[in-house]
């Protein structure tokens, strides 16, 4: 555990770079909420504010006074224990409070728990402290994705700015990386450092011998796919995965554009060719699963993939594996709504390991259980093939 005078550094260091990301926005870009998976960039600054005063603040804190007392209704997220909150896709709709009312929210929240933490803490204050600080840095990971969104659904499609790569190139020869036929280890063991929910309860799983590339898919190579009409081979694809393509008349990655016969990507810095070198991004488990059927390979276990990554590069995209998201053995909940944070949602999700671009320093670790729909695909996700 983090000793409590750096404890407080890291929580203040976390909450200078969630409104680092939202410096390059205009003020009408803060509430936009093109679709039911993207959060205004408001609501993110709102709720992950709540979060500190929510768990920390208001039961902790000796006379604690309430910032606004309709803010938590406006930016819980889904807390069925602490109470009734505005419905997902409706955080568009908040014009008010204003984004000046929601800085001045955080900064106040801020100030009144650095001054809390100036005092003798309990050690689940500590760990409630670390849980909201990791919360946040989930959050900045959103923020990210969601501006892209946002951005790259605006007819002009602005540009953010230059600082941020997200498409890094992979300087290496591909290989296959054999793995033995043995029994793993798999989890995250409780005396390390911090990790989720989902990570614990290490476990021995026993894998048949495989291959598994050390280098994640190019847009090169899933360009080959487009052009060898892979989008139109039902038989490459699950029925669900087929339906979803034929109703959304999906033809390519998120954020592919043809112009003049060329292909381009929407990236921070505007419509750009696609750098055909750099890591696939964008794409849902249905296309991830249908180009590895047209290759002849499959996706790995999220198993698979935590037993080999040692022997590859990983954090840039994050990988869809063939596991779906489900407890590990002995896993229990915690009492209350932070034991709402993981587990009730181990069900119809895929599970995604790595990390991406997009993830803040010092959050991503070999263990961590990423998870989404298999129809998602506003996340930088991207694939490794395995046999």
């Amino acid at each position: 555990m983090i000793e409590t005078q750096n404890l407080v550094s890291f929580f203040l260091e976390t909450r200078e770079h969630t409104e680092k990301i939202c410096k390059p926005l205009e003020i009408e870009d803060y509430v936009v909420q093109p679709i039911v998976d993207v959060s205004p960039p408001k609501w993110h600054l709102g709720h992950t504010t709540w979060f500190f005063e929510e768990f920390i603040l208001k039961p902790h804190k000796p006379g604690y006074q309430l910032f606004h007392e309709d803010f938590a209704f406006v930016f819980n997220s889904y807390y069925e224990n602490v109470g009734k909150r505005v419905v997902r896709n409706d955080r568009g709709n908040l014009s008010r409070p204003g984004v000046a009312k929601v800085y001045d929210y955080r900064h106040y929240v801020t100030n009144e728990l650095r001054e809390f933490l100036n005092t003798d803490i309990s050690k689940e204050i500590e760990d409630i402290l670390t849980i909201g600080i990791h919360h946040e840095k989930q959050h900045q990971e959103l923020l990210v994705t969601d501006i892209k969104y946002i951005l790259g659904n605006n007819p002009l499609l602005p540009k953010y700015g230059d600082n941020f790569n997200e498409n890094p190139i992979q300087e290496f020869d591909g290989e296959w990386i054999e793995m033995e036929e043995g029994i793993y280890e798999i989890g995250h063991a409780e005396k390390e450092d911090f990790c989720y929910d989902n990570e614990l309860g290490r476990h021995k799983v026993f894998l048949q011998e495989y291959k598994i590339s050390n280098k994640l898919v190019t847009n090169s190579e899933y360009l080959e796919f487009i052009n060898a009409g892979g989008y139109k081979d039902f038989n490459l694809w699950h029925a669900e995965g087929w339906d979803w393509v034929k109703q959304h008349n999906i033809e390519s990655p998120m954020y592919w554009h043809t112009i003049d016969g060329q292909w381009h990507q929407y990236t921070f810095q505007g419509l750009q060719k696609i750098e055909m070198e750099a890591p696939l991004s964008h794409i849902s488990y249905f296309e991830a699963f249908a180009y590895a059927q047209w290759k002849g390979c499959r996706l790995p276990t999220e198993f698979e993939w935590e037993a080999a990554q040692h022997n590859f590069e990983w954090g840039t995209r994050w990988e869809w594996t063939e596991s779906a998201y489900l407890p590990y053995p002995g896993y229990t909940k915690l009492p209350g709504a932070l034991g709402e944070y993981n587990g009730k949602f181990m069900v119809n999700q895929k599970v995604l390991r790595g990390g991406s671009v997009a993830t803040p320093n010092k959050h991503t670790r070999h263990t961590y259980r990423n998870f989404f729909a298999t129809n998602l695909r506003w996340q930088f996700t991207g694939l490794r093939l395995a046999k």
